[in-house]
């Protein structure tokens, strides 16, 4: 018999949904009929933080 195992766990949706979300914000990717706001500053303050974020978790998982 074929154990019964989980492929993906609530953790594994959870990351997968924050690197998605990640990647729209970087992107620009927005729904119909919202505010543009690539090319403003609040915008680019957002890239800059996904990108420090993204180093140090390359950090710790190199480290680990």
């Amino acid at each position: 018999m074929f154990a019964r195992r989980k492929l993906m766990t609530w953790y594994t949706w959870l990351i997968a949904a924050a690197l998605l979300t990640a990647l729209a914000a970087v992107t620009g990717i927005k729904p119909k009929g919202t505010r543009h706001v690539a090319h403003t500053s609040l915008m680019g303050a957002a890239r800059i933080v996904l990108v420090f974020i993204v180093l140090v978790c390359l950090w710790l998982a190199f480290r680990a």
